[in-house]
């Protein structure tokens, strides 16, 4: 098929030199492709190397803690995926003898593994006829053909996926979903893409008829949640302290230090009066320090506005978080709002 023929001659002369497509290892592309949902590449290639030195095989994976692969991950972003990572891992060491699978229909039952993910890890390692539909696929395949269905209704999704099925070389179709990736990460791009350099302008739907930075059209708008976290630096001595998050919400798992979340914005003559305060700081003598300016940390469904107080702590304090000598803080994996504060404000500070 022309469409085929012209985005892999494209990838042969237009390809990045990437380590995980010099391989059929699918542990090694399974992490790659785990790295790079919602990561570019520029950003995933440092963890993916930093991944492979620490975890050579599934087997080294499974054996780490999750605060390890946490901390590796920080500052990655979407966090369930590390955690998922991990899971997996253990769940290849335990369900299938240590040997990675390769074939989609084993792939799809580890967990964070979808249709995507199985598909691409079974085309390049397999060459098993199962096209990718991803990000950069939608808008090669919205703008070639002229599809205006949303990409994120029901409806989008099964026409792209028949779609992506029907242009696939089967002959070939690892090269082909390769090519076709590439294509939208680097031709194909979402914003002010050079068309008349693209091999596909003159059979190009959206270029004849001048949607191209129309398409791929989306119907649901994200509602960004806003969310006022006010954090709490204590310092006893040469300690402070922090507290694992739990639950099903955002950064599970990683530590932080004393949080109170608040409705609004609250100055600190406000926050000292909650009942909040009065349980962290059980009647303890302090001086308040260092009272850092906002902090605006976007996410993709919430707006976190975040603050930094410094508490300093005279006498004795009793407390049920963990204490953490200064000087180890940085062993604990962290959200990237965190971790930017501690470099900041404390890593630079002689203990």
């Amino acid at each position: 098929m022309h469409f085929s023929k012209e985005i892999i001659n494209w990838y042969h002369h237009n390809k990045r030199d990437l380590p995980w497509r010099n391989t059929r290892n699918p542990y090694k592309i399974w992490l790659s492709e785990i790295i790079l949902q919602q990561t570019k590449v520029v950003q995933g290639l440092g963890y993916y190397l930093k991944f492979i030195k620490h975890f050579p095989t599934v087997q080294d994976l499974a054996q780490a803690n999750e605060e390890t692969v946490l901390k590796l991950w920080q500052g990655l972003g979407y966090y369930s995926r590390a955690r998922n990572l991990h899971y997996s891992a253990i769940q290849i060491v335990s369900e299938f003898n240590g040997k990675f699978p390769a074939e989609y229909a084993s792939l799809i039952k580890l967990k964070g593994v979808g249709d995507y993910t199985a598909s691409a890890v079974s085309s390049f390692c397999l060459n098993e006829p199962q096209a990718v539909v991803d990000g950069n696929v939608y808008r090669v395949l919205s703008r070639y053909f002229g599809i205006e269905n949303a990409i994120d209704s029901t409806i989008g999704k099964k026409k792209f996926k028949t779609m992506a099925n029907d242009v696939l070389d089967k002959k070939q179709p690892g090269l082909h979903n390769q090519a076709i990736m590439e294509f939208g990460a680097l031709q194909c791009v979402p914003k002010s893409p050079e068309c008349k350099k693209c091999p596909l302008v003159s059979s190009c739907s959206a270029y004849s008829n001048s949607t191209v930075n129309i398409l791929p059209r989306k119907q649901k708008k994200i509602k960004q949640r806003h969310r006022y976290f006010n954090y709490f630096i204590i310092r006893h001595g040469d300690d402070t302290y922090l507290e694992k998050r739990t639950g099903k919400g955002i950064w599970e798992n990683l530590f932080q230090f004393p949080l109170i979340e608040t409705a609004e914005k609250l100055v600190i003559d406000k926050l000292v009066q909650l009942s909040e305060w009065d349980t962290l700081f059980n009647k303890s003598t302090y001086k308040i320090g260092t009272i850092h300016e906002e902090i605006k940390h976007v996410l993709s469904h919430q707006i976190i506005r975040a603050r930094f107080f410094e508490i300093i702590i005279i006498g004795g304090f009793e407390s049920d978080y963990l204490k953490v000598s200064l000087g180890d803080i940085d062993k604990y994996p962290v959200p990237i709002l965190i971790g930017n504060y501690i470099e900041q404000h404390i890593s630079s500070v002689s203990v």
